[in-house]
């Protein structure tokens, strides 16, 4: 008993550590998002969502633990294997993975009653390899072929990605790579040619590559109003929500769209349209604030990190919750195309709670081990 109390002392003491705030704003959006889900699936008449989601954030938070306490260097070393093991989980979604109509893809493993989204977790390891990478590479980035190398190294997760096909997700890395590059001191002449192909290659991409559904996702955001009842539905729906709670919100469980279920999606990418039109400007306000301060200090730590791969790390999760925001929230009031992207803590997903508390576990561990340094 004395040894287990000592264990747990120890535990305790280690927890102390962490960054506050870097614990505090996940949790805090976790119970929110908790909350917002339960009135957003309210009208289903069963409690499951919140508690599958309330399940993920407790599991969200003992891996996060683990991760700390792991330590991101030693994790690094095996990048190279991450990155194999990231190719053969992608390779297993095209074989065995299952999808709908719905969502357009075929992203999701199911072992029995438990399913789960690959690619999501993969984020995660993503960062962590290319980090891993770039830092290998020390002053040398910005030689060609070193720059093709890197390449290759987002081209493979992505064209498996593409071929779900899951174009939001393939952009998240897309966008989380030239991040990394960029604060890894990539030379602007590489980021401006890239910008030239993607510019070049949109045209090639829309007409031979995205599936009919993805087409009809991008025409959605232009003209969403040509098929009211009809493709461009979900978008004036939650437009509609987040426009009529005005400053302060219908009140909690007392939206007409999504308690009366014209808004689609409501628990997951569309959630934001629920906080909208229930708490109003000063609810979305709020959480846009809980956002910035964590995607902010996940930049602010990498700036202080002891080595390369602890800056780059955190930049990396930087990158990704920042996507996550403004893609979520723009494709809820009509300015982003719809592509299915959770936002941060609050959407209902498990996959999606999972990598947002890896990621969280990712930048304590950076900076516990920079404060652990200095004393």
């Amino acid at each position: 008993m004395d040894k287990l109390w000592e264990k747990l002392k120890e535990a305790f003491l280690f927890i102390k550590t962490f960054d506050h705030i870097q614990i505090l704003i996940p949790l805090c959006l976790s119970i929110i998002g908790l909350g917002v889900i339960y009135s957003a699936t309210r009208s289903y008449e069963t409690t499951k969502y919140v508690i599958v989601q309330g399940g993920a954030m407790l599991i969200g938070l003992v891996l996060m633990y683990f991760v700390v306490l792991l330590d991101y260097e030693y994790i690094s070393a095996f990048w190279k294997y991450l990155f194999v093991v990231n190719i053969i989980l992608m390779i297993l979604v095209l074989i065995i993975g299952i999808g709908s109509e719905e969502t357009g893809t075929t992203g999701w493993i199911r072992l029995g009653p438990i399913g789960f989204q690959p690619a999501e977790l993969i984020k995660i390891t993503f960062i962590i390899t290319l980090a891993s990478h770039i830092d290998s590479l020390k002053e040398d980035i910005n030689y060609i072929g070193n720059v093709f190398k890197l390449l290759i190294h987002l081209a493979i997760p992505v064209t498996l990605i593409l071929m779900q096909p899951d174009l939001g997700t393939a952009v998240v890395f897309i966008f989380i790579f030239f991040t990394m590059l960029f604060a890894a001191g990539l030379a602007g002449r590489y980021i401006a040619t890239a910008l030239g192909a993607a510019l070049i290659s949109a045209p090639l991409l829309y007409f031979f590559v995205l599936s009919d559904f993805q087409k009809k996702r991008i025409l959605n955001f232009l003209f969403p109003e040509a098929d009211p009842s009809g493709s461009g539905y979900q978008v004036i729906q939650s437009k509609i929500a987040v426009g009529s709670g005005e400053i302060s919100g219908k009140g909690f469980m007392q939206g007409v769209q999504t308690q009366l279920g014209y808004l689609p999606e409501k628990h997951t990418d569309f959630i934001f349209a629920v906080i909208g039109e229930e708490l109003g400007l000063i609810g979305c306000i709020f959480i846009l604030i809980l956002l910035t301060i964590l995607i902010v200090r996940c930049f602010y730590l990498g700036s202080h990190a002891k080595n390369n791969t602890g800056m780059l790390i955190c930049i990396g999760v930087g990158a990704m919750l920042l996507f996550h925001t403004l893609e979520n929230i723009g494709m809820s009031i009509g300015i982003m195309p719809v592509t299915g992207i959770p936002l941060p803590f609050i959407s209902y997903g498990g996959s999606s709670m999972l990598t947002c508390w890896l990621a969280i576990g990712l930048t304590v561990s950076v900076s516990i081990r920079r404060n652990t340094l200095r004393f």
